[in-house]
């Protein structure tokens, strides 16, 4: 797979520091580019430190929880995440947690609420964290994303389009927003025509906006993808957006896609008014994925075939990324090698060591990542606790 690094410089983070988070009631961890390797036993800190990586863009991070659950037992002032980055940029001090003043007015999101957000000491939106830096992790609950729910797929796309579009955020709340505005209507028995026009009206914009970010991203995706060299030990991963507004854009202008979009929501009224909720629109499509040279679905390959498929399209969209925002992307790779044979893992590490990305990875066994002993930087973690690790 040929990945190469952006001429510029990627963003990195050299300093993370945490306050009552998880099970580190302080921490001050100096950091370099490159490779990091996280090892430790079982409930060492290890999953929590990318946690707290991933709490620096948008979203509840990578595990969704939810702010009580993220601070650390005991703690009465809330749980605070800070990063020194550097970049092409200089340098840049950002900050979330749930202590502090908020966002600026009229700019906090109804699922940002809960936290805040600073940039150089001001206060920021949480959108605002993607002008700096962008994350992406795979974490081992997404091993059963091809199998799983059509609303997993949905969200992992939706983390795919907003580290290169940091638009699809604002429109992906202002539709679901819109929608559960509907869904009161429906519930309430309501026959307000005025209402019910001017709420769908607001769904069919954003929501066709949505779908073609979505199908965008497929085709971008798709396209980096071709790129790699068929020998790859990576299969080529095949995607195809499913959806009645996902298909209507591929075929027409977005404006008459809306026009589309808006009948469909008012001739299903009845419909949905019985079925309790709104059962047309891009909340409704899925992803699907298939093991290009085998011709096979994702669902139907083996536990193995899946999480290469997986690794190989974190890669192909962590190489589009670097390649569109020129930034780099920031990787968080949760027992990443756990599930690989010394083939895939060595590989793996040589295209991330390729990529040139700032890449956390964690592990229970550091022997498992010894082919990069000399070319990464190892640290042991010890229930919140953190020193070099050996790398004899």
């Amino acid at each position: 797979m040929p990945v190469s690094g952006d001429s510029r410089q990627p963003t990195s983070i050299s300093r993370l520091k945490l306050a009552d988070f998880r099970n580190y009631a302080s921490l001050s961890l100096d950091l370099s580019p490159g490779l990091v390797v996280f090892s430790g036993d079982n409930g060492a800190g290890k999953t929590n430190l990318l946690e707290a990586i991933s709490l620096l863009s948008p979203g509840r991070g990578l595990r969704r929880a939810t702010y009580e659950e993220i601070g650390r037992n005991g703690a009465v002032t809330g749980f605070a995440v800070h990063a020194l980055l550097e970049g092409s940029f200089g340098t840049c001090e950002i900050g979330t947690g749930t202590g502090g003043r908020g966002s600026p007015p009229g700019r906090e999101s109804e699922a940002e609420t809960g936290r805040r957000v600073r940039i150089n000491q001001g206060a920021a939106a949480a959108e605002d964290l993607l002008d700096w830096l962008r994350v992406l992790w795979l974490t081992p609950a997404m091993d059963a994303l091809f199998t799983g729910p059509g609303g997993d797929r949905r969200r992992f796309l939706d983390r795919l389009v907003l580290a290169i579009d940091p638009g699809h955020g604002r429109r992906t709340l202002r539709y679901e927003r819109a929608m559960r505005g509907r869904n009161r209507l429906l519930a309430d028995g309501s026959r307000d025509r005025n209402w019910f026009e001017a709420i769908e009206t607001e769904m069919a914009e954003s929501g066709v906006a949505i779908a073609a970010a979505r199908t965008e991203m497929a085709h971008l995706l798709s396209a980096t993808i071709d790129r790699i060299s068929e020998s790859s030990p990576f299969p080529q991963a095949g995607l195809e957006l499913s959806g009645s507004i996902e298909t209507m854009v591929g075929e027409m202008a977005a404006v008459e896609v809306e026009q589309r979009f808006r009948g469909m929501l008012a001739a299903g009224r009845d419909r949905d008014r019985a079925a309790g909720r709104t059962l047309e629109g891009p909340h409704r499509a899925d992803l699907r994925v298939h093991h290009r040279p085998k011709s096979m679905p994702a669902e139907l390959c083996s536990t193995g075939e899946q999480k290469a498929l997986l690794v190989g399209l974190m890669l192909a969209h962590a190489q589009l990324s670097g390649e569109i925002s020129g930034k780099g992307t920031i990787l968080l790779l949760d027992e990443i090698a756990a599930h690989l044979d010394s083939g895939l893992r060595a590989a793996l590490f040589d295209m991330l060591e390729g990529l040139g990305s700032q890449t956390f990875m964690t592990g229970t066994d550091a022997e498992l990542f010894s082919s990069l002993r000399g070319r990464a930087r190892f640290l042991a973690v010890d229930h919140g606790h953190i020193e070099p690790a050996s790398t004899r």
